[in-house]
């Protein structure tokens, strides 16, 4: 594996561009910039077989076609081998009836989740590692989310923050809490004190529906 071509200097934020790597994965060898000009979420989970991860990866690949037609792309991530990732994918679809469509990267160095900060420097291993990254077609990181090993994401607030981050991506609208495709967006803050005098439209009239 390629580890990534530039150590970030500080833990990764949103508005930075994700450091690219190569990998194996399930999918055959893949690198981050292979994924550009689509979005993408690139989440790590801490182990293969594990109970809480197999239900979020099961959960994934019901939603995959919301994904695709949202034009995401999805790549896991675990420190687990090639091997070991391959058995659990095959274990899914016989006890599940479920097939994962999508690539999960081996990490045994751990390099790549230390470059994106889901692993401290001085970790011996994955265990606490449940992050979520949102890059957008360019590679920038648009968003970030972290959960304890012990606590499943939920893939429908996922799929719900990718459709927000694409509605709000041109920089003219913003989204209000627990927006949803087809509700409307908001007209963003007024940033000077004469664009606020007599200003009363940024809720009631919103910038319009998506």
């Amino acid at each position: 594996m390629n580890e990534p071509q530039a150590e970030m200097l500080r833990p990764l934020r949103i508005g930075d561009t994700a450091p690219d790597f190569r990998a194996r994965t399930t999918m055959g060898d893949k690198s981050l910039s292979d994924f550009r000009g689509r979005w993408l979420i690139f989440f790590s989970h801490p182990a293969d077989f594990t109970p809480v991860c197999t239900t979020e990866f099961v959960a994934f690949a019901k939603a995959s076609a919301d994904f695709d037609r949202a034009d995401c792309a999805l790549l896991g991530l675990s420190v687990d081998s090639l091997y070991s990732h391959l058995a659990w994918v095959r274990a899914i679809e016989e006890l599940f009836a479920t097939k994962i469509g999508f690539p999960i990267v081996e990490d045994p160095s751990m390099a790549v989740g230390r470059a994106y900060g889901m692993i401290d420097d001085n970790a011996v291993d994955s265990t606490a590692i449940r992050s979520t990254y949102f890059i957008d077609p360019e590679g920038l990181v648009r968003a970030i989310t972290t959960y304890p090993h012990n606590v499943g994401r939920s893939v429908a607030e996922m799929l719900r923050l990718l459709q927000a981050l694409q509605a709000v991506a041109d920089g003219q609208k913003v989204a209000p809490e627990n927006w949803h495709p087809g509700q409307e967006l908001l007209s963003p803050p007024a940033l000077t004190t004469n664009s606020m005098t007599g200003r009363s439209d940024w809720f009631c009239h919103a910038s319009g529906k998506e």
